[in-house]
């Protein structure tokens, strides 16, 4: 890796704390997601990263055409980038079933689906698009270890299945089996994934030997996208790997991603002999991790977080350091994808240099639906 390549020459017209890109890294990790898989159309990348258009376009410039989601905003700005088919990895219900149905009638280019994981959820998302005069593709998910949304699969879920392929209003795709679980070890990740996916294989061999012929199954995050890439006909979906992240890099060694987003703050106060403030608050950069493990301060690896507010990190850096109010610090963010979602825009930097801006169009709720 080429050191300090992340340094801006012209950083004194940037205003922290900021998100900057890297657009040369995002294409270059584009290209490395596709040279790991056999079949580029097996590719659902997750926009939950992402979440502006500009990286939508490089991933439609590079061949990819189907896309995953996981809210109605960022649905809505795939459809508006022109993605031929995008999956809402959610279960719409309320209101946000009504702006669902809305969606799929404002974007005719768009092919859309959802996820359904129980009969009443079924009947509400049937009805819905049956009184639209509409049918939606929908996907079983299923709970294959994450315990977090999803059905079992077997018997209740094969019952589930045949009511979504008879129901009014919907049109029965395939099967969600999402492994957000899997950690550790690439051995390790391996056998997870392997335990969790035969699950849904399983229920795949079921439905087909009653009679289904065309039963999809998309699979798998970024942890687990090597071990997917390498099975037949499964749609795979990692979504980091646009920008990747500092528990990625650390997690997923075998993964040839770069990181391609980080974090610039400076330093605002000296409030003791051995620590530094700077402005990097839980306003921007993810919080849901343990102080220590939010950020990666690569020319100061030995800086530890101590304490953080809205607009203040408290940073230990030890007897004798020689920062100083103003200086600046690049950041990594340990995960990049609610690290994204604070900030309404992020800087790109090419050649070295500030070179415009992507609005992070889909951190908004709403886009226009």
């Amino acid at each position: 890796m080429q050191e300090n390549w992340y340094r801006i020459n012209n950083i004194d017209e940037l205003d922290s704390p900021a998100l900057v890109i890297y657009p040369e890294r995002v294409k270059a990790n584009i290209a490395a997601l596709k040279a790991m898989i056999d079949d580029p159309g097996r590719l659902r990348p997750h926009a939950k990263t992402h979440k502006n258009r500009e990286t939508t376009q490089l991933l439609i410039e590079a061949g990819i055409s189907k896309f995953k989601c996981a809210t109605i905003a960022e649905a809505e700005m795939l459809a508006q980038c022109g993605a031929a088919d995008v999956v809402l990895a959610y279960q719409p219900t309320g209101p946000k079933l009504k702006r669902f149905v809305k969606l799929t009638q404002q974007y005719h280019h768009t092919h859309f689906a959802c996820l359904i994981d129980n009969p009443r959820s079924a009947q509400e998302i049937a009805s819905a698009f049956a009184a639209a005069g509409r049918t939606i593709s929908v996907y079983i998910d299923l709970n294959i270890g994450q315990n977090r949304t999803g059905i079992v699969p077997g018997e209740k879920a094969i019952v589930l299945y045949n009511f979504c392929a008879d129901a009014s209003g919907l049109s029965i795709r395939g099967l969600h089996a999402y492994d957000g679980h899997v950690r550790g070890t690439l051995e390790e990740r391996t056998i997870t994934s392997n335990e969790g996916f035969a699950q849904a294989e399983a229920m795949k061999k079921t439905l087909l030997a009653m009679g289904y012929t065309d039963v999809t199954i998309i699979a798998g995050g970024s942890p687990s996208f090597p071990i997917h890439a390498n099975r037949p006909v499964v749609e795979c979906s990692p979504g980091t790997f646009v920008y990747w992240d500092k528990s990625y890099l650390d997690q997923c060694p075998e993964q040839p991603f770069q990181i391609a987003a980080m974090v610039v703050t400076r330093v605002i106060s000296l409030p003791s002999p051995t620590t530094i403030c700077v402005d990097l608050g839980h306003k921007s950069i993810a919080a849901e991790n343990e102080i220590t493990k939010r950020v990666f301060f690569p020319d100061a690896p030995g800086l530890k977080a101590i304490s953080q507010s809205e607009e203040h990190l408290v940073l230990q850096a030890g007897e004798g350091h020689s920062f100083q109010p103003g200086d600046v610090l690049y950041g990594i963010p340990l995960h990049v994808c609610p690290t994204v979602a604070l900030y309404e825009r992020a800087y790109t930097v090419e050649e070295g240099r500030l070179s415009g801006e992507w609005k992070i169009v889909a951190r908004d709720r709403v886009i226009g639906v």
